[in-house]
């Protein structure tokens, strides 16, 4: 397994085991999703993200997915595209 493989499965581990089953739930399904696709600029944001307590992280998450500004500004991008996956799959889960 080369590097990018290793970091790749370590970030998908850490996004599933987060500590709270709530951040588990939106983080985990958001790397499956979207690791692989991430250039190596947004996987050092998401390492840095992933270094937050999951007490801050909901909060800014779910402010996002009402379209409140929440959370640092440099991982404001990357928090809308977490909060964007979690709404959809919201959505599918209610079945709208």
């Amino acid at each position: 397994m080369d590097d990018h493989e290793a970091r790749l499965r370590r970030l998908r581990m850490r996004s599933w085991r987060r500590g709270t089953r709530e951040m588990d739930l939106i983080l985990g399904p958001f790397a499956d999703a979207r690791l692989q696709g991430m250039d190596a600029a947004t996987l050092d944001r998401l390492e840095a993200l992933l270094e937050e307590n999951d007490q801050d992280l909901y909060p800014w998450v779910t402010a996002r997915m009402r379209g409140e500004a929440a959370g640092p500004a440099a991982l404001g991008p990357l928090l809308d595209e977490i909060a964007a996956h979690a709404a959809g799959r919201l959505r599918e889960m209610r079945g709208a």
